[in-house]
């Protein structure tokens, strides 16, 4: 492999980063655990120096860096920089609550940084070992930030299943690029895609690489039947973490299955509909009806992240340019539908408590009317009521199904969305028509504060007036292809 000084400067995020990180690890050192704000403000100044990075070196046009084994183009940008927000929001919501429970440490903004640095390797991965290495980088650091609470025997047992079946996981994605390998002789994505349209390969061993390949990818979607892990590792970690592994990692798995099914593996389309669709439909069937009958909210959430999967993936299977950008839409505010409700249970969280279980929002709107409004908000965007922006995009995905003729896909789904809708609803009910059972006050710091009360606003005023975003998520997939 050769490679110029001009191959660097897309990859100057990541660069930027990786210096930044080794500075942190340093720095944390020689601080005081009453100085650790200072490493806090020095991760926080970190990403916004990545975001200032990426917007100035962000190209219209596709470059190609490291032999063609590094991509940047506007699709890996914008999800960067949301990557880089999702990972900001989390650190704020989430401080006072690693404070009180000792997990303020150096290590916990080194692994997520590490992981962030993962998820930014797999957005711009253009070849499978690029690809798998940015894979493995983002798991062994949320294998760690999950066993972070070393005296909590749930969180030890959560990140022990989390490392045992995401090692298999990893084994199946391995053997699929393998195989597509020996069909093709290339591990370049877009190599892959250019040998397979030219007929080179033996079709049974593409498909039987194709299965290993979504396989993989399933379960990092966390959706069925791969889901095994999401519940445990959603309930035993802390909520901190929780609420990193259901936020940013999802943008990086969105690219990792745009990259392969998409930009390598589009020839294959057929094939790889009809698995999506397998997984969609189960996804979203078990999902919905597990989750109602979660008492821990954290454990609800969880099983809402694999039915909005099975929603995702209807974008993604629509094989069309608009399913294509749905896909992305939907994804994005999922992750910040996903970062308001997690940050919701860290606001009400306190020392010694844990705000995780259903009963523990009963009464919020006589408490706090404003939290309760939010998580209102909230709740209404995950279940798709409009006018919030979980409405549109569902209505997006299902559009872009509808256009690839799966109708009774499109019906089903739609009935899957009103079963969520029940214990969705079931939270509102308990915040607004229940009595209180703690009457502790709710103090969250100031920019928590702002920050929760921007996200929730968010959910109504993308639902208003989701173009902007949609047309940026159009341009950004149109520009890659």
């Amino acid at each position: 492999m050769t490679f110029s000084m001009s191959d660097l400067v897309p990859a100057y995020p990541e660069l930027f980063l990786l210096l930044m990180v080794s500075l942190i690890l340093v720095f944390d050192l020689f601080v005081s655990d009453e100085k650790r704000f200072l490493t806090y403000l020095l991760t926080q100044l970190t990403l916004f120096g990545c975001a200032v990075i990426t917007v100035s070196v962000s190209d219209p046009a596709v470059r190609y860096s490291f032999s063609r084994m590094f991509v940047s183009d506007l699709m890996a940008d914008s999800l960067k920089v949301m990557v880089y927000l999702s990972v900001a929001v989390m650190l704020v919501y989430s401080r006072t609550y690693l404070m009180l429970r000792g997990i303020f440490r150096g290590e916990f903004f080194a692994l997520t940084l590490f992981a962030m640095l993962g998820m930014m390797v797999m957005i711009s991965a253009n070849h499978f070992l690029t690809l798998y290495l940015g894979l493995e980088l983002l798991s062994l650091s949320l294998y760690a930030m999950v066993a972070m609470q070393r005296d909590s025997a749930i969180a030890t047992e959560a990140a022990m299943k989390y490392f045992v079946l995401g090692a298999l996981a990893s084994g199946m994605l391995l053997y699929g690029m393998s195989m597509l390998y020996g069909a093709t002789g290339t591990l370049e994505i877009t190599k892959v895609a250019q040998a397979i349209h030219s007929g080179v390969g033996h079709r049974t061993v593409l498909v039987l690489g194709l299965v290993f390949i979504v396989a993989g990818l399933g379960f990092k979607l966390g959706v069925v039947p791969f889901h095994m892990w999401v519940p445990d590792v959603y309930h035993g970690a802390p909520t901190a973490i929780t609420l990193f592994i259901g936020s940013a990692p999802e943008l990086a798995t969105f690219a990792f299955a745009m990259r392969l099914l998409v930009f390598g593996l589009q020839d294959l389309v057929v094939d790889w509909q009809g698995m999506l669709m397998i997984l969609a439909v189960l996804s979203m069937a078990i999902g919905n009806i597990t989750a109602i009958a979660q008492t821990n909210l954290k454990r609800m959430l969880a099983y809402s992240a694999i039915s909005h999967m099975g929603f995702m993936l209807l974008g993604i299977l629509s094989g069309s340019m608009n399913g294509y950008s749905s896909a992305m839409f939907y994804m994005l505010v999922y992750v910040l539908m996903s970062l308001g409700s997690f940050g919701m249970i860290l606001l009400l969280s306190r020392e010694g408590f844990e705000a995780e279980n259903l009963d523990d929002f009963k009464g919020l709107n006589r408490r706090n009317p404003w939290y309760a409004f939010l998580m209102l908000l909230l709740m209404f965007s995950m279940a798709g009521i409009p006018p919030t922006a979980g409405f549109f995009a569902k209505l997006a995905v299902f559009e872009a199904a509808l256009e690839a003729g799966y109708v009774w896909l499109v019906v089903a789904a739609v009935l899957f969305a009103l079963i969520g809708a029940y214990y969705y609803l079931r939270i509102v009910k308990l915040m607004y028509f229940d009595e209180p059972e703690d009457h502790a006050p709710i103090l969250p710091q100031p920019d928590a504060r702002v920050l929760i009360s921007a996200n929730g606003l968010a959910m109504l005023v993308l639902g208003v007036l989701p173009h902007p975003l949609m047309a940026l998520c159009v341009n950004s997939i149109a520009r890659s292809l």
